[in-house]
C-alpha cells in the first residue's frame, strides 16, 4: 500500500511536470547549455579523443544552477498556496509525500539528461569510445542530480519563497563543490593542515563525481550521494512535521 501511494504521488507530479511549459523551457535550456559547454567551452573536436570527458566535466556546475531552479517549488509552492495542509489531510504519510515528490522531480531530471544521447551517438560515430566511463558518467550525473535535488527539496521546505529556496540551495551546493575543488583547495595549502584539506575534500561532490566519471564505481561514492539524499529528505520531513494536523 505504501509503495502504491508513493507511485500515485510520483505519477501525479510527473504529469504536472510534463504538462507545464516551464518544464520544457528547462529541458531546452539544459540541452543548449550542455551542448555549448561540451562543444564550445570543452573544445570537444579539438581534443581529438572519442570520449565524453568534455561533456561530463561541466555537470557539477551546470546542475548547480539548473537543479535548484527545477526543485525550488517542490514545497515552496505548496506552502505559499496553502495546499500543503490539504495534501497532508489525505491518508498519506509524510514519508510517502516527500518520496513521491522527490522521485518525480528526479525522474524528470533523469529524463532530461537522457535526452543528451545524440552526443553519445556523435562520439560513437567519430571513433571507438570506451562505453564503460560513459555509462558510469551518466550514473554519476544521476546521483549528482539526486543529491542536488535532495538539498533543494530540503530548502524548499524551509520557506514559502521560491527565490529564497533557490539561493539557499545554491549556497549549499556551491559549498559542496568548493570544499574539494582543486583551485580552491590549492589556496588552503599554505595555511591549513593537510588532514583538514583531505577531510573537507572527502565531503565534496567533485571528488566523488570525478571518480565515477572516470569509470570507477566505488561503493563509497554511491554511499556518499545516497547519504546526502537520505539526510536531505529526513530533514525535509522534520521541517514539514509542523504542517501535520
Amino acid at each position: 500500500m505504501a509503495f502504491l501511494n508513493i507511485w500515485n504521488i510520483t505519477r501525479r507530479e510527473l504529469v504536472s511536470y510534463f504538462n507545464s511549459p516551464v518544464s520544457y523551457v528547462f529541458i531546452v535550456i539544459f540541452l543548449l547549455l550542455s551542448g555549448f559547454f561540451t562543444f564550445m567551452v570543452g573544445d570537444f573536436f579539438g581534443r581529438g579523443e572519442s570520449d565524453l570527458y568534455a561533456f561530463f566535466q561541466w555537470f557539477p556546475w551546470l546542475f548547480l544552477v539548473l537543479v535548484p531552479a527545477l526543485g525550488m517549488n517542490i514545497w515552496a509552492d505548496e506552502k505559499r498556496m496553502g495546499t500543503i495542509e490539504l495534501l497532508f489531510s489525505l491518508p498519506l504519510t509524510t514519508f510517502q509525500c516527500i518520496s513521491g515528490k522527490f522521485l518525480a522531480a528526479w525522474g524528470f531530471l533523469i529524463f532530461a539528461v537522457l535526452l543528451t544521447f545524440p552526443i553519445v551517438i556523435t562520439v560513437a560515430w567519430l571513433g571507438d569510445p570506451d562505453y564503460g566511463p560513459i555509462i558510469c558518467g551518466y550514473a554519476g550525473c544521476f546521483l549528482l542530480g539526486g543529491a542536488y535535488l535532495g538539498i533543494t527539496c530540503m530548502t524548499s521546505a524551509m520557506t514559502s519563497s521560491q527565490v529564497v529556496s533557490f539561493i539557499i540551495s545554491e549556497v549549499i551546493c556551491l559549498f559542496l563543490i568548493f570544499c574539494g575543488w582543486g583551485p580552491f583547495t590549492d589556496m588552503l595549502v599554505n595555511w591549513a593542515p593537510a588532514w583538514l584539506i583531505d577531510t573537507a575534500a572527502s565531503f565534496s561532490v567533485m571528488s566523488h563525481f570525478t571518480s565515477i566519471r572516470r569509470g570507477v564505481i566505488d561503493s563509497r561514492d554511491i554511499i556518499y550521494y545516497c547519504s546526502i539524499i537520505v539526510f536531505s529528505l529526513f530533514t525535509t520531513a522534520m521541517l514539514l512535521k509542523n504542517h501535520r494536523s
